[in-house]
């Protein structure tokens, strides 16, 4: 697989350890992207780390900040969050199993596919696929992954496992104000027969590849016609990281310029008012 593991770690399933590595189970470069490009320079946009009253700041100076009171933050040092200790950044275990059904799609966050580091570990997953295929069952248990330790299901998926992520009960809004103003009646009796033949007419088997994202096609659709125009406006973004830096010091040394010859100008302007008054001062001796 050319994709790199987002997690490597051991399925554990009561005393039996597989060893396992998860994959992103969707592909993020399958939607259409755009940069943003800053017309009259062409250049692209960049979005900096920038402190009111400072400027830009480096990454090694940035502290976690935890707000425990209005506007008071609590500063934590990245490396001590690092540092925590928990069994789930490296092992999941299933620690309950539960029947499909029972979980809500509410819960489930992201898909990632779940695969054995290597031959000797497929025998052990090949068991823990196939009992939870007989069973109809999903087993649950807890991970910890990019700095955060996710609720998981695990569950038959092709040849293989799929790992989907869940969100816990707290994240999860309360659905009650927001449908507090719909009114509890019963539905017209003619209408609702009318609704459930719409629905029967076009019950089906689920086939993903039957929806098209015609969004992104009318993009595809535009960039293809644009790209043929002449007329587009192009811009060229190469070296941008050395021009940019170059600009920089450019900018710095103007400015050093700029504040050079003011200091200048003040100093000659200074000497001269001295002189002047110098002079006034000698003359007014001698008429005296």
């Amino acid at each position: 697989m050319a994709a790199r593991p987002i997690w490597k770690g051991q399925l554990r399933l009561s005393l039996v350890s597989i060893p396992v590595e998860m994959y992103s189970a969707t592909k993020s470069g399958a939607r259409i992207s755009f940069r943003q490009i800053h017309e009259p320079t062409g250049k692209p946009v960049r979005y900096q780390k920038i402190v009111p009253g400072v400027g830009p700041v480096d990454a090694g100076d940035i502290m976690k900040g935890f707000e425990y009171e209005k506007d008071r933050y609590l500063l934590i040092d990245p490396d001590d969050v690092d540092e925590i200790k928990l069994e789930t950044k490296k092992t999941l275990e299933l620690i309950q199993f539960v029947d499909a059904c029972e979980i809500s799609p509410l819960y489930f966050d992201k898909p990632y596919y779940l695969v054995p580091t290597d031959e000797l570990a497929e025998d052990a997953y090949r068991v823990v696929r196939d009992a939870l295929r007989s069973t109809k069952m999903v087993g649950l248990g807890q991970v910890t992954m990019r700095g955060k330790e996710y609720l998981a299901a695990v569950k038959p998926c092709g040849d293989g496992l799929l790992l989907e992520t869940l969100h816990y009960a707290e994240e999860i809004r309360n659905a009650d104000p927001v449908f507090s103003g719909i009114e509890d009646e019963t539905s017209d009796k003619d209408l609702l027969e009318v609704a459930t033949s719409l629905i029967k007419r076009k019950t089906g088997t689920f086939k993903a590849e039957s929806f098209k994202d015609n969004y992104g096609e009318a993009l595809r659709d535009l960039i293809a016609r644009k790209t043929k125009s002449k007329t587009t406006k192009r811009v060229d973004t190469q070296d941008t990281e050395s021009s940019d830096e170059g600009d920089n010091v450019i900018d710095l040394m103007s400015a050093l310029k700029q504040s050079l010859e003011k200091t200048e100008k003040k100093g000659k302007s200074s000497r001269s008012g001295k002189s002047s008054s110098k002079a006034s001062a000698s003359s007014g001796k001698k008429s005296a």
